[in-house]
């Protein structure tokens, strides 16, 4: 499940990046940088169905962001849990000293 959300929403957001590339930030949009849209669908017609795309996936890649976030369970950390981190272990008292290193003794030499 998690790895078809995650394709959905990488499908989303090449398509949300191509939409707003279409958009022209002065209003003009579709209805300017496409005439052959224009005869079609009218200039009015062509702005409305961008915007409608847009928000339509920008709704989806926040829908699908929401439904990919791991669920969490009500069961409690057990002690398995806290070993990997140390702020866990610090925060519940189990943290073991550090082992000392083994004291190294000079070697004694015998003069000749």
């Amino acid at each position: 499940m998690q790895a078809i959300l995650t394709i959905a929403i990488i499908i989303v957001c090449v398509l949300l990046i191509l939409v707003v590339l279409v958009q022209n930030s002065k209003g003009g949009g579709i209805s300017s940088n496409f005439s052959a849209a224009n005869q079609i669908m009218g200039a009015r017609r062509g702005t409305d169905f961008i915007e409608k795309a847009t928000w339509t996936l920008a709704i989806l890649l926040l829908v699908f962001s929401l439904l990919s976030t791991p669920k969490k369970s009500g069961v409690t950390e057990s002690s398995d849990d806290t070993e990997g981190s140390i702020t866990k272990q610090k925060a519940g008292g189990t943290v073991m000293p550090a082992a000392q290193p083994a004291q190294q003794t000079a070697p004694t030499t015998t003069p000749k």
